[in-house]
């Protein structure tokens, strides 16, 4: 009886050794504007982070920001605390730049954005390679020969998947006519899903019967008109295709979730390094989506020829320009 309660203690010390072990690694989690369950670019991240919570049963730290008064307070507490800090979205671009002199002993990834210092990760992706696909798909099942595009906020970023959208559409049928636009000029843009839905309901209404929304929370207006109107959309950074099936063509994933649950596992393990990360097809950035819930709309004969073009892009058979050496 004795060496029984003995062999007990002993596992209790062990399992209380090994949580407090896995207590000592504390990961943080900061969302960009537009909400953690925007169903797209943020979402994205936090699937990332509860995969990595499910595989290890270790909690992460996490903050959304609502306006842009937040994102040095939340950062610099984030430091204080957190083994690695991720900051998902460009926004925090700046706030980094100073925080992570300020802490020199902390790790930080920062997705979509390059800070160049000794302990700051840098994750951004190649978003015109997975735009281009979509793209491709978009002329291949317009029946109108015109499709369409709406941005969330006007910056470079944006321009860069539609860039690379107009060459796949371009790419698959040199006659397509193509019409872009942006939800507005501030982070407002992300959630503002009203605008969106008018903005591709002026594209439906143009003729356009396909129309991708490269918007974070607000792009899912674009994808609810596409329902009402009964054409076709294409949702970005998450798969959206179970949302609207039959009128959402396909995604443009961009692998977030992947990114983050990555530097997680690998500030955990010990494999975490700094620097420049890009991320295209063949890393498996980005890609489009094919399941279940668009199967009957993209057709064997639009899938062959995604691939097909996926894989040239892949062999550097296919060079996608991005929007930035466009400017240059």
């Amino acid at each position: 009886m004795i060496r029984r309660s003995a062999l007990l203690a002993a596992a209790s010390l062990l399992g209380l050794s090994l949580a407090a072990q896995a207590q000592d690694f504390q990961p943080a989690l900061l969302f960009d504007m537009g909400g953690k369950f925007d169903k797209s670019f943020n979402e994205a991240a936090y699937n990332g982070a509860e995969k990595f919570k499910a595989e290890t049963g270790i909690s992460y730290l996490e903050f959304e920001v609502t306006n842009e008064s937040q994102r040095d307070q939340a950062l610099e507490r984030m430091a204080r605390r957190a083994s690695i800090v991720v900051v998902v979205g460009f926004a925090f671009g700046t706030s980094l730049e100073a925080m992570s002199e300020r802490y020199p002993d902390a790790k930080f990834t920062i997705i979509d954005a390059s800070v160049d210092k000794p302990n700051v990760q840098s994750i951004l992706f190649k978003e015109h390679e997975g735009s281009y696909l979509v793209g491709m798909a978009a002329a291949l099942k317009s029946q109108t020969g015109k499709i369409g595009f709406v941005g969330g906020m006007d910056i470079p970023l944006i321009h860069n998947f539609e860039w690379g959208y107009e060459q796949g559409a371009k790419a698959a049928n040199p006659d397509i006519q193509f019409t872009a636009n942006y939800v507005g000029t501030t982070p407002a843009a992300w959630s503002d899903a009203t605008r969106a839905k008018e903005l591709a309901f002026s594209h439906y209404d143009g003729g356009a019967d396909v129309v991708y929304a490269a918007a974070g929370a607000a792009g899912l207006g674009v994808l609810e008109a596409s329902k009402d109107k009964d054409k076709f959309s294409i949702g970005v950074d998450s798969n959206q295709n179970h949302l609207y099936p039959g009128n959402v063509l396909t995604s443009m994933l961009k692998r977030v979730d992947v990114a983050v649950y990555e530097a997680f596992k690998s500030a955990q393990d010990g494999s975490w390094k700094p620097g420049l990360l890009n991320l295209g097809l063949k890393e498996d950035g980005v890609d489009y989506a094919l399941d279940e819930y668009n199967k009957d709309v993209l057709t064997p004969d639009i899938v062959t020829k995604l691939d097909e073009a996926k894989a040239k892009i892949i062999s550097g058979e296919i060079q996608v320009q991005d929007y930035y050496s466009k400017q240059e």
